[in-house]
């Protein structure tokens, strides 16, 4: 009953066949080798276009920071959610790799920004006053640090609001493909089609070993000499790249990463109704996808730890429990077992 994260779990079966795969003979450096071109055409059709660029890197960290460096100067700031990944858990990363740029932290329920907090942000831009940092990149992030799913509508109309304040819009999708399952949108209609100039799509927590892809849409892939070469400063030019791009072949290969992220979430669903069986149990955000918030009683927590279940307390105190391909229907047997 591991429930720390989904980066917990091991990589799946298909990632691990595809690095033996490709760990024959020689091949360029630096993502010049045919497997990365190969995953070039895959990603294509998982996002419905040609107008891309792409870059591959190991972490979430270096994916945002590096794509938030492309847009945002050292004079300026990011627009983002108080909670989100990029402010609470990355140390600074983002205001490292662009230089100095500033966060600018927006309130909202479920870690979702709040629609009248982001219109006060952007009315109050201005570029000639000195005093005062001015926005140039808008952060969104789907699923929420609070496991909430913004709806592709509205990452659409968020993202038409920061275009018409002059803004680019990036999207932090470490896991978007369990963003994608629950609302039923598929890639193509969460990213370039909603208005997202740049995207960080995860695949670490979906099954892969370690493997984001930094997506440049449209416009956006006039900045992609810029992110190799911030890419190249920061070590973040992976030498033998093409042991990233086959993990990301192997999982969105047949839509792989939408069929485990739909696993991860019905297992969340599954744990969730079992802890609401329990005296005392409060959900405290909705489940959207393979992220569960709940209010424990302490009895049924005790019981939970004293089974093995391994969890976190989360900032406002109530726990949070992460579910992952790998979460069996044994793991729910098991949590039905422990409150019984």
């Amino acid at each position: 009953m591991d429930f720390s994260s989904d980066t917990s779990a091991p990589a799946h079966p298909r990632v691990i066949e595809a690095l033996g795969r490709v760990n024959e003979g020689y091949q360029p450096s630096y993502g010049n080798d045919a497997i990365t071109a190969e995953l070039r055409g895959l990603l294509s059709r998982v996002l419905e276009t040609e107008d891309f660029d792409f870059w591959l890197c190991a972490s979430g960290t270096a994916s945002n920071a590096l794509a938030l460096s492309c847009f945002c100067p050292p004079t300026g700031a990011i627009l983002c959610h108080a909670e989100s990944h990029i402010a609470r858990d990355e140390r600074g990363a983002p205001e490292f790799f662009s230089g100095g740029g500033k966060l600018h932290l927006l309130g909202g329920v479920g870690a979702q920004i709040d629609e009248t907090e982001l219109r006060g942000a952007l009315a109050r831009i201005d570029h000639d006053f000195v005093h005062e940092t001015p926005a140039h990149v808008l952060s969104l992030t789907n699923l929420t640090e609070s496991g909430t799913a913004y709806p592709a509508q509205q990452i659409a109309h968020y993202a038409a609001l920061a275009k018409e304040a002059g803004l680019t819009v990036h999207l932090d999708g470490a896991r978007l493909a369990n963003a994608l399952v629950s609302s039923g949108a598929s890639a193509a209609e969460m990213s370039w089609k909603a208005g997202i100039d740049v995207l960080s799509l995860g695949l670490t927590k979906t099954g892969a070993i370690g493997c984001e892809i930094i997506v440049l849409f449209g416009e956006a892939r006039s900045k992609l000499a810029d992110l190799k070469a911030r890419a190249k400063r920061s070590g973040h030019m992976p030498p033998k790249m093409r042991y990233l791009a086959a993990q990301a072949i192997s999982l969105l290969t047949d839509d792989l990463w939408l069929d485990l992220a739909g696993i991860a979430n019905q297992r969340a669903q599954e744990v969730a109704n079992m802890l609401c069986k329990a005296a005392g149990t409060e959900l405290v955000q909705p489940v959207h996808g393979n992220e569960i918030f709940v209010r424990l009683d302490e009895d049924t927590a005790a019981k939970l730890r004293a089974a093995g279940a391994v969890f976190y307390t989360w900032l406002d105190g109530s726990s949070r429990l992460v579910t992952s391909w790998a979460t069996g229907p044994e793991t729910i047997d098991a949590v039905a077992s422990a409150i019984s």
